[in-house]
């Protein structure tokens, strides 16, 4: 029912690439000598410290609405994972003013639609609507802030609704289950480990006053960020802003305190089989800094490498195992600077139908190596600004782009001044910082191997892959290796 962002390298390719490589995509083209203009952005604090930003794009009579809480998965308490997620699907249900999936009604009444999303460090609601609806938004989104009823009627049969979520977009897929494995297997330490929609048991386990107190803490207006773009202006916005998020007062918001992870001192591999699987697959995560990390002097240089590494059909990746060696059906690279605390850079390769995940794997090792002992050319260089540059008009015409970025961006810590100078920076990444980045990142020890298999055949008593001894019943059918 509802997006989110989530663990495997597809959906983070659909999440990740669609928000980070949309923002990615910002910069003027290659060459350009003027001053950025990224959106261009109004501003204002209200006085409970809700900040409101401003994105006009008057093209259509269409507004995009957009409030941010700068809370996630991460920020849950130990042994109430997917609090989170439940709770997003809760504030559709009813307030003292509304009922049940009254405010959703509204909406579809109003010809609009609406959505919401959690991550790990932020969790958003959104509604798209025509311009001349604004005040109807404003007032029901305001009204669930602090107005939500949690009774255990609600709250109940929708845990039932929360764990069939997980059956169908993790338990039911093997690449699902593989990369939540994964990412728990990255993050010795730190919350990231935690999938943003629950361990199954600690979703049914997790009470109602642990949910309202959550909702207490976290669902105010000085942890909340409202972003508004299209056909509106910053003068006809901050009365409504006042009025309805205005009067909410502020209460005290805890500090975010995560645990850090420790070095990392040992390369780790996951293998999930799986009966299920007719297409085997290859990826491995890096732990990377982001823009809040330690090592963040990297962060531009590697979302040009990710560029360099996955951009199009010429890109390194998809030109050397999909073109030339003809090994793999798809291989790819994928890199996300927004977040709070650690960052990950990711590798991945689907193999041809009769070729090996092993063989994949060695091109991909072969490919990082030389990665890492010839660098990168200067025309890659420029080829990755110039991909970057040109999609720069599509994602301004946009007008739920940049409200997605500005949200995001700045309930993960950063400010206005980062998205608008953004172009600039990317800009002035030279070579020596791509080679310099790669190297930092692509360490074997800080690293997961994830595989993707159907089950092993046993023949003859062995252990290795071979032919089924004749008579042989199918491994799958008798409960194979998982």
């Amino acid at each position: 029912m509802l997006q989110r962002a989530a663990g495997t390298p597809l959906s983070i390719r659909i999440v990740a690439i669609a928000i980070v490589a949309a923002f990615a995509a910002l910069g003027p083209p290659a060459g350009s000598t003027a001053a950025a203009k990224v959106f261009d952005p109004q501003t204002f604090m209200l006085k409970n410290g809700m900040q409101v930003v401003v994105i006009r794009n008057p093209r259509a009579a269409v507004i995009t609405h957009m409030v941010w809480y700068k809370v996630g998965a991460a920020d849950e308490p130990p042994g109430q994972s997917g609090i989170a997620h439940y709770l997003e699907h809760l504030m559709f249900k009813g307030t003292k003013k509304l009922k049940s999936g009254e405010f959703s009604k509204i909406v579809a009444r109003n010809g609009g639609r609406e959505n919401a999303f959690t991550g790990q460090d932020y969790t958003g609601y959104f509604q798209v609507f025509a311009s001349d609806r604004l005040e109807t938004m404003m007032r029901h989104e305001a009204d669930r802030m602090t107005g939500l009823v949690l009774s255990k009627s609600i709250i109940e049969p929708e845990r039932g609704v929360v764990l069939e979520e997980r059956r169908s977009r993790t338990d039911s897929r093997p690449s699902s289950i593989l990369w939540e494995q994964a990412r728990a297997a990255l993050f010795q330490n730190h919350p990231y480990r935690v999938p943003i929609i629950g361990w199954a048991h600690e979703i049914k386990s997790v009470t109602r006053d642990q949910i309202i107190g959550f909702y207490k803490v976290h669902y105010q207006p000085n942890n909340a960020i409202l972003v508004v773009a299209g056909d509106i202006t910053a003068e006809r916005l901050k009365p409504l802003a006042e009025k309805y998020y205005g009067s909410i007062p502020a209460r005290p918001v805890p500090k975010r305190v995560r645990p850090m992870e420790p070095p990392q001192k040992a390369a780790r591999r996951v293998i999930r089989f799986d009966p299920r699987v007719r297409q085997p697959s290859f990826g491995r995560i890096y732990l990377a800094p982001s823009y809040s990390t330690a090592a963040s002097e990297h962060a531009y240089a590697l979302q040009v490498l990710s560029q360099i590494l996955s951009g199009g059909a010429t890109s390194r990746l998809n030109r050397a195992l999909v073109i030339e060696q003809k090994v793999a059906d798809s291989a790819g690279a994928g890199y996300d600077a927004l977040v709070v605390d650690h960052a990950t850079f990711y590798l991945y390769a689907s193999p041809r139908a009769g070729v090996t995940v092993e063989t994949v794997e060695a091109a991909m090792d072969a490919e990082v190596r030389k990665l890492l002992d010839k660098g990168v050319t200067a025309e890659e260089l420029a080829r990755a600004k110039q991909r970057l540059g040109d999609a720069a008009i599509y994602a301004r015409d946009s007008v739920s782009t940049g409200a997605r970025i500005l949200g995001r961006a700045l309930a993960v810590g950063r400010s206005i001044a980062d998205i608008e100078t953004w172009p600039e920076k990317i800009g002035a990444v030279t070579v020596e910082q791509v080679n310099a980045a790669a190297r930092h990142v692509f360490k074997r020890n800080s690293s997961v191997t994830a595989i993707l298999k159907p089950p092993v055949r046993k023949a003859d008593g062995g252990a290795g892959a071979g032919r089924r001894p004749t008579g042989a019943k199918n491994p799958a059918k008798l409960g194979g290796k998982k």
